[in-house]
């Protein structure tokens, strides 16, 4: 392995450093934090509502309601992309709205949109999974792990019963 080497940086280069640091501006962190806390909360508060929607309304049991209610967060997030409206919500919430479901789709929607102009099989779709690829890889290993994991330490599951 190579070695990086310590560059010592020039009485110059260190002003500049100094000068820049001084008329940066300052991050408000603990309003960033809490502005992606309470939006990133909405959005699950609001998964939470469309998810009872459908149990008490649809006749879905508990467990059956979480695919729907992630496809409706999926769609709503892609329309609201579509029409421009997320990126402005993002703006404003930063991570809180990265984190949810919501977030993947606004990305993929996004990275769709940006390479229309290439034609639908080359720009649409293989914009949008170079995107995809790496959390789909991360989602396919993680739970492969984890499935391991849970079949050596769970009794009984080997079977996967």
């Amino acid at each position: 392995m190579a070695k990086k080497k310590n560059k010592k940086l020039t009485p110059t280069q260190q002003q500049y450093q100094r000068l820049a640091a001084d008329i940066e501006p300052k991050r408000p962190v603990a309003a960033n934090c809490l502005k992606a806390f309470f939006s990133g909360g909405i959005i699950c508060l609001l998964g939470e509502c469309i998810r009872q929607a459908f149990v008490h309304f649809g006749g879905f049991s508990d467990k059956d309601a979480a695919g729907p209610m992630a496809a409706v967060l999926v769609i709503a997030s892609v329309l609201l992309t579509s029409f421009g409206v997320y990126d402005k919500i993002a703006q404003w919430a930063g991570a809180g709205t990265a984190v949810p479901i919501t977030g993947f789709a606004n990305s993929m929607a996004s990275s769709a949109i940006e390479h229309r102009p290439e034609g639908f099989v080359l720009g649409v779709a293989a914009g949008m999974f170079q995107l995809a690829g790496s959390v789909i890889v991360f989602g396919t290993v993680a739970a492969f792990i984890i499935g391991i994991i849970y079949a050596i330490f769970v009794p009984g599951y080997a079977g996967g019963h």
